[in-house]
């Protein structure tokens, strides 16, 4: 007479991690990278999830948790058992178990909103499994290619001959150069009105336009960065490269010996330098 088939999840048991069994076939594959996320991960929430085996000890869900138990040096570990279940049943869940979630989506909009949220917290955003180019994309989304960068260079400015920008100072933080208190508060906002799904990645693309720049320390950073730095920050517009703008609103000092060469520089009255 076949056992009868129970739910794992009504009963959750510490088990020797000795007596969990990998299954052979398994085809879902964990990277030494991905394993020493998995155990970052328990240390800072725990055990969130058990691992699923069968009543011999053999894992059907939770394999990569197990190696990073392992890897913690951990001695038992939370499992559900499946009882009842047909083998056929065991090898179909193994690989439903890791497709299923691989098949769920991204709200992009809102993935961003809250990583810059968590980033905002001093929170590690590597702890939420995205690192390198998947946490920049996002956060930040794709860039432009550089035919578009281009088309889009052309509608802000022409550039004409870089001036030289000259350091007062020492380089200033990062941070210092941007605010996003006001957009991330108006974003959040968004993201929990009741709006129509268009309506609501409008509006929180509109919310950046709330991010404040503080371009005198804008200008004194691009002064002190590399020239692959400065090129990409001419290019999204935050530095004046028009010279008469440049002094007007005082963002950096130029060269007078550049501004003369390139016809630019009107000395004020009264000054040395007025002929």
């Amino acid at each position: 007479m076949a056992t009868k088939q129970s739910n794992p999840a009504d009963k959750v048991e510490q088990w020797d991690i000795t007596k969990l069994v990998p299954y052979a076939r398994n085809s879902r594959t964990h990277s030494d990278a991905q394993v020493a996320q998995i155990a970052a991960s328990i240390k800072e929430w725990g055990w969130t999830t058990p691992v699923l085996v069968d009543e011999d000890g053999s894992i059907i869900a939770g394999h990569g948790r197990t190696l990073a138990a392992q890897r913690l040096k951990m001695t038992q570990v939370p499992v559900m058992v499946a009882k009842g279940w047909s083998d056929t049943k065991k090898r179909a869940y193994i690989i439903a178990d890791n497709k299923l979630a691989m098949n769920a989506g991204w709200d992009a909009e809102m993935l961003k909103i809250e990583l810059g949220a968590l980033d905002a917290a001093g929170f590690n955003l590597e702890l939420t499994g995205f690192t390198g180019d998947d946490l920049t994309q996002a956060m930040f989304g794709d860039l432009a290619t550089e035919g578009e960068a281009d088309e889009m260079s052309e509608n802000y400015s022409r550039k004409i001959e870089a001036p030289i920008y000259t350091p007062k100072g020492d380089k200033p933080r990062v941070s210092s150069l941007y605010d996003e208190t006001k957009a991330t508060e108006l974003k959040l906002e968004i993201a929990e009105a009741d709006l129509p799904a268009d309506v609501r990645k409008f509006l929180i693309a509109a919310a950046d336009r709330h991010t404040a720049f503080d371009f005198r320390n804008i200008a004194e950073f691009y002064a002190h960065s590399d020239a692959a730095t400065q090129d990409l920050m001419e290019r999204s517009a935050l530095v004046i490269i028009d010279y008469d703008k440049a002094i007007e609103y005082g963002f950096v000092e130029l060269s007078q010996a550049m501004l003369k060469q390139a016809g630019k520089f009107k000395p004020k009255a009264g000054t040395d330098d007025a002929e």
